[in-house]
């Protein structure tokens, strides 16, 4: 517990909240001396602005790869960028979102750019022409080059709102990046959001209070287990919620200097939550010396299909391998979600609906809108598309068979009305060769839904293009997996790893291939059901049925049932710089130690590793894949 007193939480709910400014005053006010100022309009209005993903890894040394594009990210700044951007075209006007200063996002990329920029890696300082795509700083990794690089960004563009994003084995770095913007720039004002905020962050309106779990960044700076270096965190579904905070932090800026404290913005933000409550279920904390001001926001669930489109302002830079065809690199991967959750309740993972506060889908026209979206990625140069969705379309077969047959009109240019803003009759090639993937389950496969419902779905998938499936096959030992809510109907004489054969056999029949994660660690778990898993694992790969096999370490997130269950909540170290990753640890994905399963030693971690590695060979995901050719 931290030494002193803890920080009074002030709660500004709905219900209580007041106006502690006249917004329309000031804005007319603001909006006289922005006017009233001669030269360059923009220069003068344009407030500097980056972002950043927090990287998850100290080395690339057995990086486990292949990370996609920031769609978090992207989606989270998607709606405060478009407003921005609308606000520049307009100019000065008191009565839109910014009457004056205005965050300078940069233009949107242009058909060249998007074509010819750079893989994944550290992006071009931003200058006076940069776009919105290099207003992102995006290292993946975190050593002492990156560090450099990062404050030779900051030099240059001298950011006075810095946003960072991440997720729990990025917070350490996330609060290295914030440490670093603040000696930098010390009037930055530095605003956090991602998965570990909304996990570690939760609001009741039932009782009216927000609890902060042990890893939060807010019981972390309390108890002085991190520095005071982040100032505002948003959580939940914040697309909305951050615009206002962008907007409250630019309205309480000083005209000149364009700065503005923390305690400045936080009447302004009240006005504005009053005044016009943003869409989705979020919550806004502003972090003073010795209080917590929390601003919940109650505002309902959000139709993802009314969002802007993540890569309107971002180039794509994923490339996954499983998509490339013999003799050939692969393309372009763009990323898509239809949902934010995961309707399955599995105790170890944090994507669960119930932990996300249930499921937003796009509700409107979906099948229509996620075409759309394809003929949109492909005309920035995307060559396949990945739906990041834990289960494609929550695994509703006839949503996903709607899609399907929607799609295929479309690649055929039948469809004229979905592509035509986007894509030409004459360009219609790429759209026709793109491929794409999904994730599905092995219950949806098998024992969910008749075997001629499964053939008529593969069916209809390889037909609209799909050419991979990724399954989360998790363990392949049933003392492992009948714990697992996943596994949900089980049938006597048809244990876990044959429902998983039927399955990749299924998929293979179709014309389709298939990848799959392992998770390690999970309740149950032995030194006997290690070697079960890696041997059956192994099995499916000489008989040619997995393309790629993922083997991870379960790494305990701070909000999933199972980290109560091992009684880990109090104990994860999700902030010390100097435990980052290190062998055996750093050959998996987002493992630290001290946040694995308490069920694994360090010699079982190397006994996986090595294990896997031997039996499985090339298909292992590695940060040198052997890419199969295509049947």
């Amino acid at each position: 517990m931290p030494e002193g007193a803890p920080p009074a939480i002030l709660m500004h709910t709905q219900d209580l909240r007041e106006e502690h400014v006249d917004l329309a005053e000031l804005r007319e006010w603001r909006g006289r001396n922005m006017r009233a100022r001669s030269g360059d309009e923009w220069e003068a209005r344009r407030v500097p602005v980056l972002a950043a993903l927090a990287p998850v890894m100290t080395s690339v040394d057995g990086e486990i790869t292949y990370p996609g594009d920031p769609m978090c990210l992207y989606g989270a700044l998607s709606v405060t960028i478009r407003t921005a951007m609308i606000a520049r075209e307009r100019g000065c006007d008191t009565s839109g979102p910014y009457p004056d200063l205005c965050p300078d996002w940069g233009t949107l990329p242009t058909t060249d750019y998007r074509l010819t920029v750079a893989d994944h890696g550290i992006r071009p300082a931003p200058d006076g022409s940069h776009c919105s795509d290099q207003s992102v700083f995006d290292p993946r990794v975190w050593t002492a080059e990156t560090e450099a690089a990062f404050r030779s960004v900051l030099r240059d563009a001298r950011p006075r709102i810095f946003l960072v994003s991440t997720v729990s084995p990025g917070h350490r770095y996330a609060l290295e990046m914030a440490r670093v913007v603040k000696a930098e720039l010390p009037d930055c004002l530095v605003v956090m959001g991602g998965r570990h905020v909304d996990e570690t962050v939760r609001y009741s309106p039932r009782s009216g209070v927000v609890d902060f779990a042990y890893s939060s960044t807010v019981r972390a700076i309390w108890d002085g287990r991190a520095a005071e270096v982040i100032d505002f965190q948003v959580s939940g579904d914040a697309y909305f919620s951050l615009d206002v905070l962008l907007r409250a932090i630019v309205l309480a800026m000083d005209l000149d200097t364009k700065v503005a404290s923390t305690a400045c913005v936080i009447p302004v933000l009240a006005a504005m939550l009053a005044e016009q409550p943003p869409r989705g279920d979020s919550a806004i904390l502003a972090l003073t010396p010795g209080a917590v001001h929390a601003f919940p926001v109650v505002g309902g669930r959000i139709d993802l299909a009314g969002l802007p489109s993540p890569y309107r302002a971002f180039a794509i830079r994923s490339r996954f391998p499983v998509f490339a065809t013999a003799g050939h690199m692969p393309g372009r991967t763009a990323h898509l979600m239809v949902s934010n959750a995961c309707p399955y309740h599995c105790d170890f993972c944090s994507e669960s609906a119930a932990l996300a506060g249930g499921l937003n889908l796009l509700r409107t026209d979906p099948a229509a809108t996620v075409c759309r979206r394809i003929c949109e990625y492909v005309s920035y140069g995307a060559q396949s598309v990945f739906f990041d969705d834990p289960v494609f379309w929550s695994g509703n077969f006839g949503m996903i068979r709607e899609f399907c047959a929607m799609l295929r009109r479309v690649r055929s240019g039948a469809d004229a009305e979905i592509r035509r803003e986007w894509i030409d009759h004459d360009s219609l090639e790429p759209l026709r060769s793109v491929q794409w993937g999904a994730q599905l389950t092995v219950d949806l496969l098998t024992v969910l839904h008749s075997d001629d419902a499964v053939t008529a779905l593969l069916h209809d998938m390889r037909l609209a293009g799909c050419t991979y499936i990724y399954l989360g096959i998790e363990s392949m030992s049933d003392q492992v997996m009948n714990q697992v809510h996943k596994n949900l109907r089980r049938l006597p004489g048809r244990p876990w790893k044959d429902k998983v054969r039927i399955t990749l056999e299924r998929i293979r029949d179709a014309g389709i291939r298939a990848g799959s994660s392992l998770l390690f660690g999970l309740e149950g778990e032995t030194r006997c059901s290690i070697d079960e898993t890696i041997e059956e694992v192994g099995l499916l790969i000489d008989d040619g049925l997995l393309m790629l096999a993922s083997p991870n370490i379960l790494t305990y997130h701070p909000a999933t049932p199972l980290t109560r269950t091992h009684a880990m909540a109090d104990h994860l170290d999700y902030h010390s710089l100097d435990l980052g990753s290190k062998p055996p640890y750093s050959y998996f994905e987002e493992a630290f130690p001290g946040v694995v399963s308490c069920l694994l030693s360090e010699q079982d971690v190397w006994h996986i590793h090595r294990s896997a590695a031997r039996r499985w060979g090339g298909i292992r995901n590695t940060t040198a894949p052997t890419i199969p050719k295509r049947g």
